[in-house]
């Protein structure tokens, strides 16, 4: 074994340098290994990454965040295993015959894997290890750096095979393996820049046919000196006597859990700069990895350490992505959860799958809940989800939600994935970096963006629905509250003013009667309670809601237009997305008819049903399926599709057989326009009372809890009001008649009586409704957007316009607006 000698004359072979290396908790313990051995990692041992000295633009430009470079180091490790299996079964990975999926690959090389048993997928996970090392123990003190081992079971590589795997930049050494996700050897490069102040990241590995050395090398940011040529610094690795150093084992001891190294590969980050927040590895990085793998191939364990931590009881962890943690965790916090596979010209192919979470789990209150599932559920702001094969590729945060979907009750309540694995590959390359971790700018994704937000938001969708239902905690009579409001604000204000020009684009202000008279109300009708749905495991029956003999049109779809079509069925909501024995429904074209006029009567070849319509299909919801479909430019008006929807089910496909019938466009009639009612053009927003507790027989109040429930948002004694939005409309302003500030304003006069009481609850709930009133109208016509630093994260986070004016008038606004309402009062306290 060689010898290596530093300048003091020390002695250390191959074997004792990588130990020291390996051993060295952080940055500042490897500097003094460095430094200690100086002749060792001279400058002139270092060699450029890729062999490229314009390297850091390449390395730098990668991974905008650590979590998501780290990522990538767990996409390596799964890429190695998989394509080590691949060859064990003999297949060249590179061949024809080689799975072309991960899904096919799991499928062919895990045939029997049982990970969802604790016990298995523990066994499995150890296969890839991502291990915290530091000083200890670590608290709020003694912020110890944390270094990051990741270790896989893969593949490994040969020392003299370093350089063109691990060290090289920008080549396409698994650009011919289908099944794997890091195609370039460019992603996996991204986690250096976090890597402390010096960017040092050791690299080791073994061969798994164990028939070689282990090498190992470090790689950095070379140290820029004034007489380096180069306008830019570079990464480079160390090399002694021009080679990657290496030496022979069998086995080593690098402190893995309930292992030693054999073969494959293991990593060290040193000093890896995580995030604010980040403390244990097996809870905070625990629940990262979950959400930017969402539905990782193989399973992961995150270690932490007795050092680090002496008091957690829970040291490692395994993960198998945020989709089967959501399904292990959906009765104690999700409210329900769908899907909708969506097929278009344009893109493709896609599956949205929608979470919405409870308002409120275990014991706890509303604030409490939000803040549970926001920690564990959205640690890294990522409310929409794009992923390719399992991993996350980029994300929209809840304004997405607020300000596209205009969902405000959902905004802290909502996760969407969008599953882009089958999309058309030249719309889904223009949707990603190159580094996995972002979306670009691009018509792609602005095409995207707007598509989703149409089909999510839709009025008859499952969003609105629940949003819909939400609200009804509130949905009281308070007509008489705003009546009396708008007969004084409209008394004197000239409709054609600029301020009524102004309002008038959020709301009608129109009045001509206060009420409706007693002929005009609505008749009550006595509603039939539902049969309750009893869910199957399985279905055992499907059939269309139409009348259907297969002969005559089930349905008219307009040429140019949608059509929904519905199924009954019984089988459980979450058939199509639970993680064991799930189902599918596949829909087929069997048959075309032609019109008479364009195409003669000869039925048609049968065409893949994305040939002809794009689809969306919805996951079951309590006992209904439904399709639409969208005629596509091969079909007109006249011909006749026969279509065969088929629901997978244990005992065979359950088929259901119908016809279509391509209609022209609807034609709006001509009709008299509808006389506008005088009730409808009382347009401003409601005014509702809220208070702590109300009487049982109350039909104008509500309490604090029903408003939380109804707008997600938290109230106690210091909230004055909730602005409670649909879409860009402000529908309702609830007003808190037992705040602090009401309390305080009402304290001022002494020995009140019951008049004065009356004029200080008017004045309270008047000035602040249409402060309220104004402060919104002119901020959402004026297009403002609102973004606040956030405790713990980096970036500014956007907050809706309901959200700011509640907190706005919770702090001071109110009783400002109380005291100095009017520049007399002002004026005069000036004065005095």
């Amino acid at each position: 074994m060689t010898d290596l000698f530093d300048q003091t004359s020390k002695k250390i072979d191959h074997q004792e340098l990588f130990f020291k290396l390996y051993q060295a908790k952080d940055e500042s313990d490897l500097i003094n290994i460095i430094n200690t051995y100086h002749s060792i990692f001279d400058d002139s041992n270092w060699k450029p990454l890729g062999g490229n000295f314009s390297n850091y633009g390449v390395v730098k430009n990668q991974q905008s965040s650590p979590i998501a470079a780290l990522i990538e180091k767990v996409t390596n490790a799964i890429d190695a295993i998989l394509t080590k299996e691949c060859i064990l079964s003999g297949t060249d990975p590179k061949s024809d015959v080689a799975p072309r999926t991960m899904d096919e690959a799991i499928q062919r090389f895990y045939p029997e894997n049982n990970w969802d048993l604790p016990s298995f997928r523990k066994k499995q996970a150890e296969n890839i290890q991502i291990i915290a090392d530091g000083k200890g123990p670590r608290n709020q003190r003694n912020q110890h750096p944390t270094s990051v081992i990741v270790y896989d079971n893969g593949e490994g590589q040969h020392p003299e095979k370093f350089e063109d795997t691990f060290l090289s930049l920008l080549r396409g050494n698994k650009n011919d393996i289908h099944f794997v996700q890091g195609k370039y050897n460019m992603g996996g490069s991204g986690a250096i820049v976090f890597c402390g102040k010096k960017r040092y990241q050791l690299i080791a590995s073994k061969r798994y046919t164990n028939d070689g050395d282990f090498g190992f090398t470090l790689v950095r940011e070379h140290p820029k000196k004034e007489s380096d040529q180069a306008k830019e610094t570079w990464y480079e690795y160390l090399l002694i006597d021009g080679k990657i150093p290496s030496f022979t084992t069998t086995k080593l001891d690098l402190g893995l859990n309930n292992r030693q190294f054999e073969t494959g590969t293991i990593l060290k980050l040193y000093s890896y700069q995580f995030p604010k927040g980040y403390s244990g590895f097996a809870q905070d990085l625990n629940q990262s990895v979950n959400e930017f793998l969402f539905q990782p191939a193989l399973p992961i364990l995150t270690v932490d350490t007795a050092e680090r931590y002496p008091n957690n009881k829970v040291l490692d962890n395994d993960l198998f992505g945020l989709k089967r943690r959501l399904a292990a965790e959906e009765s104690e916090y999700l409210d329900e959860s769908f899907s909708e596979n969506f097929s278009d010209d344009v893109f493709g192919k896609m599956k949205v799958s929608c979470y919405v979470f409870k308002t409120k789990v275990k014991d706890y209150d509303l604030k409490r809940t939000k803040k549970v599932i926001q920690d564990r559920y959205f640690k890294n702001s990522m409310s929409v989800m794009f992923s390719l094969n399992g991993q996350t590729h980029g994300h929209y945060t809840a304004e997405f939600i607020t300000r596209s979907l205009k969902l405000n009750l959902l905004k802290s309540h909502l996760l969407i994935h969008v599953d882009c694995t089958e999309m058309k590959y030249n719309f889904r390359k223009e949707l990603f970096m190159a580094s996995r971790d972002r979306l670009k700018d691009g018509d792609e994704t602005q095409f995207l963006r707007s598509y989703l937000a149409k089909k999510l938001s839709a009025k008859d969708g499952r969003l609105a629905e629940i949003e819909k239902r939400r609200k009804q905690a509130v949905d009281i009579d308070t007509s008489s509250n705003t009546s009396d409001l708008l007969k004084s604000f409209t008394k004197n204000l000239p409709l054609d003013s600029e301020l009524a020009k102004l309002l008038n684009q959020t709301f009608k202000l129109d009045i001509k009667k206060d009420k409706k008279t007693e002929g005009q109300k609505k008749r009550t009708s006595s509603v039939k309670e539902p049969t309750p749905f009893e869910p199957k495991r399985f279905p055992s029956f499907f059939q269309i809601d139409a009348n259907n003999n297969n002969e005559k049109e089930a349905a008219a779809i307009p040429l140019n237009g949608e059509k929904s079509i519905r199924f009954s069925t019984d089988v459980a909501n979450d058939y199509f997305d639970r993680i064991e024995e799930p189902g599918d429904l596949r829909v087929s074209v069997l048959n075309i008819k032609p019109n008479d006029s364009d195409g003669g009567n000869k039925p048609g070849e049968p065409k893949e049903i994305d040939e002809v319509f794009n689809v969306v299909k919805s996951s079951p919801n309590k006992g209904k399926i439904r399709i639409s479909l969208n005629p596509k430019d091969e079909l007109n008006v006249g011909d006749s599709v026969q279509i065969k929807a088929s629901l997978s089910s244990p005992n065979g496909d359950i088929e259901e057989l119908f016809w279509v019938k391509i209609a022209d466009n609807n034609k709006p009639k001509d009709e008299a326009p509808k006389k506008e009612s005088d009730n409808d053009l009382l347009g401003l927003p409601k005014l509702v009372f809220m208070y702590k507790n109300v009487d049982v027989n109350s039909d104008t109040d509500v309490t604090w809890a029903a408003v939380e429930e109804a707008t997600s948002l938290d109230v106690d004694y210091s909230t004055v009001m909730i602005p409670d939005a649909e879409g860009d409309l402000l529908n309702r302003i609830f007003i808190n008649m037992d705040s602090t500030v009401l309390k305080n304003f009402k304290s001022k006069e002494r020995n009140i009586n019951h008049e004065q009481l009356e004029l200080a609850n008017r004045k309270y709930y008047t000035s602040i409704y249409f402060h309220t009133l104004f402060l919104y109208t002119i901020s959402k016509n004026r297009g403002y957007e609102i973004r606040q630093k956030v405790e713990g994260k980096d970036d500014l986070e956007h907050v809706d316009l309901g959200q700011y004016l509640k907190d706005l008038f919770d702090h001071y606004y109110s009783t400002f607006i109380l005291n100095f309402g009017g520049m007399e009062a002002m004026m005069q306290g000036i004065g005095d």
